[in-house]
């Protein structure tokens, strides 16, 4: 049986979000502030923690900054309320795992704690850092570069780069990129993704109107080939 660490303030959430995963066979381990997370993160040796940002007495940040800095490799799903998209980008640069915004589907973040779960038991290996032609990219720094010059990549622009690398080789469609690389509860229109694509290509590709690495499968979606 797999132990989550739920750190939550909110009595609500924290009492559904423990209800959820028990339901689904998980044993929990709730901490009401950052401290207390910080805690049981080292005294339970839980295989998943789910992390809200803003706690009492530690921020989620910290604690996660704090987990990282003590070597401690515990799988970090963190929670954001709509619109923090800078704690969303500090959190992975810190060394979340993966985000998730509320408003949130209870199976949406159960979908996410079980890649994160794979990639952590070595099902699904998580890219921290690519090249593919003249371009190296590292994830977890958010770092970008081609012919050994910075590209400025938005943090969309990265994580979009960065399912791609995952999923390379597959047609990936423009709704699976709409559920994965924008938040659930204001998704855009799928002409976004064409035009935040067109963006990342000029940037990457060395002819963007004539792409290698980001190709269009008519119809169905894009395809990387790097």
């Amino acid at each position: 049986m797999s132990k989550v660490l739920i750190v939550e303030d909110d009595d609500s959430m924290a009492v559904a979000l423990k209800d959820g995963f028990e339901y689904e066979g998980y044993s929990v381990v709730l901490a009401r502030d950052g401290a207390a997370g910080h805690r049981l993160a080292n005294e339970v040796n839980p295989d998943l923690m789910v992390l809200d940002v803003m706690l009492p007495k530690m921020s989620g940040l910290d604690v996660c900054k704090k987990i990282r800095a003590e070597g401690n490799r515990l799988p970090i799903i963190m929670l954001t309320a709509r619109g923090q998209e800078v704690d969303k980008v500090l959190g992975l640069k810190m060394g979340a795992d993966d985000y998730i915004t509320k408003p949130f589907g209870f199976m949406e973040l159960m979908a996410r704690v079980e890649a994160v779960l794979r990639r952590a038991t070595g099902g699904e290996g998580m890219t921290e850092s690519y090249q593919f032609g003249d371009v190296h990219v590292n994830f977890k720094r958010f770092e970008a570069k081609k012919k050994g010059k910075s590209l400025d990549l938005s943090p969309r622009e990265f994580r979009l780069l960065h399912y791609f690398v995952e999923h390379r080789g597959e047609v990936v469609p423009r709704d699976q990129l709409l559920d994965t690389v924008w938040d659930y509860d204001n998704p855009p229109l799928t002409r976004t993704v064409d035009m935040h694509i067109a963006k990342l290509r000029k940037k990457i590709e060395d002819r963007p109107t004539d792409p290698q690495f980001i190709v269009t499968i008519h119809r169905l979606g894009y395809k990387f080939t790097g």
